[in-house]
């Protein structure tokens, strides 16, 4: 794709036709309530949190002990934290994750049809370590869960777990140089350092629908499938809604994925709508065998920093995972710049960028529309709001189950569920009734630190994160908090974000254990980000947040601008520049060698 000022001026009504169209689906779905439209999945809602995977409660007698080192959670981050510790000698380490096994989101999400959207020779983090290759190019859930076990194995960690159990408190110790953490066990652990890494999306969302507690049949949520309820398993096969009216609430990534297995098995689906999402082509297809053989070592780093690369923006000869993210991102953020390297006026590359933008989304929506045979439900299926607004989900059976006559799209436009009575959801005052309501509502994001990581942490003088995090999340790159030593953030906070977000936690690990080795050798035992370096830290992160702030203030609510509540939103407060710009820094902060921004001691 070309473009230029010129051309973008003599299609100006079309530009302005989309912006206020644009403008118009945001406003008419902003809630005053913000993050706050959402129900804590406390007290009566408790359920909806139980563990319906574990086949007895783990019993144990609490524990006291003394650790160098504690990783809360056990998905890949935590994983990939332990392992990284072990590598570098640090053995005395214990993990506390609430699930009853390895695997974090894939623990819990063993809904029908889920599976990773990033490439699995990508995603799936320390293949070569563990002499794994998936079995097909977006592995399925079952696959993903079986390779968590695999690493927790292969490093040993399983002994170092403690699974079912919960942080309830963490108090720093100024006079130990360490952390004093509790559980719900009753354990006692003291520790060197702590690395949390229990992730943004690791508490379900419900919406705070009048009448909820009202339904008199079967509910749940995605990432709790009840297939006692449905009968079947991963594969589908759930028998037991073949009499049965089911309401999906939610047309995110979830639902793209589980819709299809639902519309196969039971009598009726009713999906209902706020916020359509932008859907592409999957084309998943198993592994060829020729290609694992023609591998050399090394080759999924490459792969990787291939991948991260492109959906950066670079130009690069070969793209190694030739999907429908490195497709997109190559139309938005680099085709429409001069392929001899010259640099463009900012007004006319937003301009340009603005053109691509606009271009991609009318390339989505007639997608849908070649692919719902309905015009009325197609129209209602198109997403009208910038492509990046929202995680683009990618799948070959979603659309094509609106041409079913047993799915039903309710499409709310923008206000929801209007209430839900003892057997039915109402939605534009129409009465359906149901027999089940699964939630396909997502996860927390925004909600306060102490919410979502479900216990108060207190730093030096017992200040609680969640009060310095007040304003919006206050560190040194994401990792470090002044006044609160030895804790090391993973995660999307401060710093740039991947789409491949296993790559990016890998990367966060070796640059934090690196910085950890090289404390303990010269004798230190304290890391703390000093007031200064934390302040400039977040100026830095103001001034190069205002791209992406302009952006999502003019995007459709959700989870990335925390319901229009900008300020708030953890995409608006993550590294403005870049993932490439942002291991640059990183890299050349190492090289330095002066742990500029930090005060060791």
């Amino acid at each position: 794709m070309t473009g230029s000022v010129a051309e973008v001026s003599r299609d100006h009504a079309s530009v302005e036709s989309l912006r206020a169209k644009y403008a118009e689906e945001r406003n008419r779905r902003l809630d005053p309530r913000k993050n706050e439209q959402f129900i804590e999945v406390t007290g009566e809602y408790r359920h909806f949190v139980d563990d319906p995977w574990i086949e007895a409660p783990i019993t144990r007698g609490s524990i006291e002990e003394v650790v160098e080192a504690l990783v809360i959670g056990g998905g890949f981050g935590g994983l990939l934290a332990s392992a990284g510790l072990k590598k570098i000698g640090i053995d005395d380490i214990r993990i506390v994750e609430k699930a009853g096994d390895f695997g974090g989101t894939w623990y819990w999400n063993r809904y029908p049809g889920a599976q990773c959207d990033i490439e699995s020779y990508i995603y799936l983090p320390l293949l070569e370590e563990t002499a794994y290759i998936p079995t097909e190019k977006y592995a399925h859930a079952p696959e993903i869960f079986e390779h968590a076990q695999r690493i927790g194995r292969h490093f040993g960690l399983y002994d170092k777990a403690l699974f079912q159990t919960e942080i309830t408190s963490m108090d720093w110790d100024e006079a130990a140089l360490r952390w004093t953490v509790r559980t719900d066990r009753g354990d006692l652990i003291q520790a060197r350092y702590v690395l949390t890494a229990s992730g943004p999306l690791n508490r379900p969302k419900l919406p705070g629908i009048s009448g909820i507690s009202r339904f008199k049949g079967h509910m749940f949520h995605t990432s709790r499938w009840d297939y006692g309820y449905t009968g079947g398993d991963a594969n589908g096969g759930m028998t037991r809604l073949a009499d049965k009216k089911v309401a999906v609430l939610g047309t995110g990534a979830t639902a793209v994925q589980c819709v299809p297995y639902l519309a196969r098995d039971a009598q009726h689906v009713y999906v209902v709508q706020r916020t359509p999402s932008n859907v592409g082509a999957r084309g998943n297809r198993p592994t060829d065998p020729d290609w694992v053989k023609s591998l050399a070592p090394g080759w999924q780093r490459e792969r990787m920093e291939n991948f991260n690369a492109i959906v950066s923006g670079a130009r690069c000869e070969t793209d190694f995972v030739a999907d429908g993210w490195t497709e997109l991102f190559s139309d938005m953020l680099t085709n429409w710049r001069p392929e001899d390297g010259r640099e463009l006026a900012l007004p006319e590359a937003m301009a340009l960028m603005e053109r691509a933008d606009f271009q991609k989304g009318e390339e989505m929506r007639a997608w849908i529309a070649a692919h719902v045979e309905r015009p009325e439900v197609a129209e209602a299926l198109k997403p009208w709001y910038g492509v990046l607004c929202k995680r683009p989900a990618f799948n070959d059976d979603y659309l094509p189950s609106f041409n079913r006559d047993n799915v039903t799209l309710i499409d709310t436009h923008g206000a929801g569920v209007d209430e839900i009575t003892g057997s039915a959801i109402v939605c534009n005052g129409v009465s359906y009734p149901v027999d089940c309501i699964i939630f396909a509502t997502g996860f927390e994001v925004g909600t306060t630190t102490n919410r979502t990581a479900g216990a108060a942490i207190r730093g030096v003088g017992g200040e609680l994160l969640a009060g310095h995090f007040a304003d919006g999340p206050r560190t040194l790159h994401g990792f470090y908090v002044h006044g609160f030593p030895n804790l090391f953030l993973l995660g999307s906070g401060n710093n740039a974000v991947k789409p491949n977000i296993t790559d990016m936690l890998a990367e966060q690990v070796d640059h934090l254990v690196d910085l950890i080795a090289k404390t303990r050798a010269v004798g230190a035992k304290r890391i703390e980000a000093t007031a200064g370096g934390e302040a400039e830290w977040r100026q830095i992160i103001v001034a190069k947040s205002q791209g992406i702030r302009a952006m999502h203030a003019q995007c459709t609510p959700g989870y990335f601008n925390a319901e229009g509540d900008i300020e708030k939103s953890w995409s608006a407060n993550t590294y403005g520049g870049g993932a490439l710009e942002f291991s640059a820094l990183l890299n050349e902060w190492r090289e330095r060698g002066d742990n500029a921004g930090l005060k060791i001691s």
